[in-house]
């Protein structure tokens, strides 16, 4: 297994809606990467005053179903929808587990 995991930073003047996130985001995610090997999706919102209004887990078969999910032609589509939730410049990066 390996995971991808999105985060969200904390800063003065952002905004995140998560309501469209976990109700209008994260399935277009999974609608469009489930074919290329995404097994599931664990959302994380940080109580209290944290740095970090939000973090996703996104679960994949392995690396390489990570690479044909980020290199699919559908991937802009994601990236595009960032912005009808948040001003805030998400952090990427992989985990082996």
């Amino acid at each position: 297994m390996a995971t991808l995991v999105v985060s969200y930073p904390a800063g003065e003047g952002d905004h995140f809606d998560a309501d469209y996130y976990t109700a209008t985001h994260i399935p277009l995610v999974e609608r469009l990467w489930t074919p290329f090997g995404l097994t599931g999706a664990e959302i994380l919102f940080p109580a209290g005053d944290q740095p970090l209004k939000a973090m996703v887990l996104l679960r994949f078969a392995d690396q390489a179903a990570i690479d044909a999910a980020l290199g699919c032609p559908d991937t802009p589509e994601v990236m595009a929808d960032v912005a009808k939730f948040t001003n805030i410049q998400p952090a990427i990066y992989r985990a082996a587990g």
